[in-house]
């Protein structure tokens, strides 16, 4: 080597830096870390709070689409029509599109028909020792429901529903002691039953006569009550400060004749709370039933505030702060 180096001086030093180059760039200098788009959605990464900060300005992007969907529609929302004729390319779900992603796994459970819903993080639920699900719209269809309990350990249903007497067979035997049924209606404020009409109560009613202080899932399907249902459940909670008690809402919308102005005064609501779509789908057995216009849609939405089963994994997770000139 040594009477390489005599020899050829300048061809050894090419060889030399060669060698310390290829080490620098084969040899990583810190712990290997994934390209973002490939974190796997668990616990141990520290990814879970980027996640919902990333989904969060792509909300803030769809809020600046709207703005100006409504200005070339509008400009004002009493101008806008909820289903308008041919000649204006829009329907009133393309101003609400689900822009938020669910920074867990996102599963549809139940039937594939009328009736199944979309959830976010079910792996959150599987095994959470104290999950609470509540259910409002059993009718006739219960695999949502079934599928919920059969998919994880612990969780327990509270079901209502005045029109029928309790879930459907769909729920088995071995998973009927986990669940709760009465025939009350959801309602904005509690309204006791009389001879031609049943009990009527808030969540905030329900919750308290369970002992509850939280709802880990929340479906709501009540025939077009949603409307003022949510909104006296809302407000409250918006005046306070205070989160909304569940951690999701399953909730299918039927806008039926309602003026456009009316509902995004009302879905604006739903956001000032901490309420992000992050699957959404219209309903076509009632498009197919009553050859109408997409009136019903469903929704499913993430709550970003507080801490509740979603949420407390990305505070958990959150790395601490790195300088810029050092790991």
């Amino acid at each position: 080597m040594a009477s390489v180096w005599k020899r050829h001086p300048r061809y050894s030093i090419f060889l030399v830096v060669l060698l310390l180059a290829t080490c620098f760039i084969l040899v990583p200098l810190g712990p290997y870390e994934p390209p973002f788009e490939h974190m796997a959605f668990d616990d141990a990464t520290p990814h879970v709070d980027q996640r919902f900060a990333l989904s969060e300005a792509f909300y803030e992007k769809a809020l600046k689409d709207r703005a100006a969907l409504l200005k070339k529609f509008g400009p004002r929302p009493e101008d806008v029509e909820t289903f308008p004729d041919h000649d204006k390319p829009y329907t009133i779900w393309n101003f609400f599109p689900a822009a938020f992603n669910c920074p867990y796994e996102v599963r549809h459970l139940g039937t594939l028909a009328d009736g199944g819903k979309w959830v976010c993080g079910l792996s959150r639920l599987e095994r959470e020792p104290d999950c609470i699900i509540y259910s409002f719209g059993i009718s006739g269809d219960s695999t949502f429901e079934a599928e919920l309990l059969q998919n994880t350990k612990h969780c327990k249903v509270w079901g209502y529903d005045f029109s029928v007497k309790g879930f459907t067979s769909d729920i088995p035997e071995s998973e009927r002691w986990r669940t709760n049924f009465h025939a009350y209606g959801l309602a904005g404020k509690n309204k006791p039953a009389t001879s031609n009409d049943p009990a009527m109560y808030s969540l905030q009613t329900l919750m308290a006569m369970n002992g509850h202080n939280h709802i880990d899932l929340l479906k709501i399907d009540v025939e077009g009550w949603e409307f003022e249902t949510l909104e006296e459940l809302i407000k409250p909670y918006l005046l306070s400060g205070e989160p909304l008690p569940f951690a999701q809402l399953q909730l299918e919308i039927h806008v039926w004749d309602m003026p456009f102005a009316s509902f995004l005064k009302w879905w604006e609501m739903l956001e000032a709370a901490g309420l992000r779509p992050f699957w959404t789908e219209p309903n076509l057995v009632y498009v197919d039933y009553a050859k109408a216009t997409p009136s019903l849609t469903e929704y499913s939405f993430i709550n970003i505030k507080g801490d509740n089963i979603l949420t407390k994994a990305a505070r958990l997770a959150r790395p601490p702060p790195r300088h810029p000139h050092g790991p």
